[in-house]
């Protein structure tokens, strides 16, 4: 970790304590992203930029204020602090914020095992391109595409540092390598589009730009020739790709920060079931080469391995430290924030249990459904779980797929939807959110 951000974030804590605030932490990032998007062969559009965000949140007794900048000169952070003290003194009370207690901070930690940056050097924009262009061009020698929307291929290097006046100080870097491809198949008003993509911490981890454009296309050319289904009650099959967002809705309705304000339909589900027992949701923040892996949370409390639910019943709640307070618990360590915002609660790694059964004979054993590929829009009411979302896919007729469908809509309820979900073995391992294809029987689809 650079010395520069580990002195700047302490030059911020110094310049809050002279304009007089009691206590404060300071974040400060630097990183680097350069973007290459291709089109017709040719270049499109090359972006590169590189920065420093810093950000200060003081505290003086039971108020407290945020401000950020992105000029690091001491002019500039001594001005900030003063501002920040300011606001301060203006804000409305709040009990339960404050610092963590120095007891309760993380002290040794191994950055090294998490793997988070790729020690090899930035790719030259010449390689970003060539990723771009062979993924463009995958996806055009797939019979049926007619335009590739984009492709694009990137790269970035971030730095963080924490500092808080408890003692607390820490910082890690990360990088991210990423290729994609949207690629559109027929003409006219029967055009449709579909995209396949990847992004990882390691350039050598990274799948080949040739198999990210051809699956784009050939995604793309399933859905030609689309139809409404018909309305009625049918199974559901959640494809791999879009499954994450149902257990996105449990991981939001067991965030600290919704069961705080009574606006959560888990609010009275602390120790029952939640999804089918032998099921268990485990948060693992010390996955290596992971996007969402960390050593601390963004209030210096040490991470941890958790089970969010275990066996099927709920366990707890994702809590930082000011929302812990609210519920009279233990913060979860689970703390994130940006440079001009206070913590908040959050989740990092999840991952699902998977099942035992394979996509194909899922769709082998529900008859006649929808397996569900994308999904735009969303109804979805948090106080009482009532969902409704649009939807397009494949329509499954006696266990094989027989023709695309759009144009529909999904009701239930997700305290239904959850408890009695079935996954496939169909999850992919690298991902921050491990999630395999999830079927849930007799949903309400509007259609035709």
């Amino acid at each position: 970790m650079s010395m520069k951000l580990e002195n700047l974030a302490q030059a911020m804590l110094d310049a809050a304590l002279n304009a007089g605030a009691d206590a404060a932490d300071a974040m400060a990032i630097q990183g680097t992203s350069v973007s290459i998007d291709v089109r017709g062969n040719a270049l499109e559009q090359a972006e590169r930029s590189e920065g420093i965000d810093l950000g200060l949140r003081v505290l003086i007794g039971q108020r407290q204020a945020n401000v950020s900048v992105s000029d690091a000169s001491p002019q500039t952070l001594a001005t900030m602090a003063e501002r920040a003290v300011a606001m301060a003194k203006e804000a409305p009370e709040d009990p339960y914020i404050g610092l963590a207690d120095p007891e309760q901070i993380a002290t040794n930690w191994d950055i090294a095992a998490l793997e988070l940056s790729d020690p090899a050097q930035e790719p030259d924009p010449q390689e970003l391109l060539a990723d771009a262009a062979e993924a463009e061009a995958a996806a055009f020698a797939v019979k049926g595409v007619t335009q590739v929307q984009t492709a694009v291929a990137g790269y970035s290097a971030t730095q963080v540092h924490l500092a808080a006046t408890n003692g607390f100080s820490g910082g890690y870097a990360r990088t991210s390598r990423a290729t994609s491809c949207v690629a559109i198949a027929g003409e006219g008003d029967r055009m449709e589009r579909d995209y396949d993509g990847d992004s990882r911490i390691f350039q050598s981890d990274l799948r080949s730009p040739t198999e990210i454009g051809t699956s784009a296309g050939e995604r793309a050319i399933s859905r030609l020739d689309a139809i409404q289904p018909p309305t009625g009650a049918y199974p559901v099959l959640f494809d791999e790709r879009i499954s994450t967002s149902l257990i996105g809705h449990l991981l939001a309705a067991a965030n600290g920060a919704s069961i705080a304000r009574g606006a959560s339909w888990l609010r009275d589900c602390l120790g029952q079931d939640v999804l089918p027992k032998g099921l268990s949701l485990i948060e693992d923040p010390y996955r290596p080469r992971i996007d969402s892996s960390r050593p601390f949370d963004a209030e210096g409390l040490q991470t941890r391995k958790r089970a969010i639910v275990d066996d099927g019943v709920l366990t707890g709640w994702t809590l930082d430290l000011a929302n812990a307070r609210k519920l009279g618990m233990s913060s979860t360590a689970n703390a994130a924030r940006g440079v001009a915002s206070p913590p908040s609660p959050t989740t990092w790694n999840v991952a699902l249990t998977q099942g035992t059964t394979s996509r194909e004979d899922l769709i082998r054993d529900m008859g006649t459904g929808l397996l569900v590929t994308s999904m735009i829009g969303s109804t979805i009411n948090a106080t009482t779980g009532d969902y409704s979302r649009g939807a397009a896919g494949l329509w499954i007729e006696n266990g094989e797929i027989t023709h695309a469908v759009n144009e529909c809509t999904i009701a239930g309820n997700l305290r239904d939807m959850l408890r009695n979900l079935i996954p496939a073995n169909d999850a992919r391992t690298h991902l921050s959110r491990v999630v395999p294809s999830l079927l849930v029987e007799g949903l309400t689809l509007a259609g035709n």
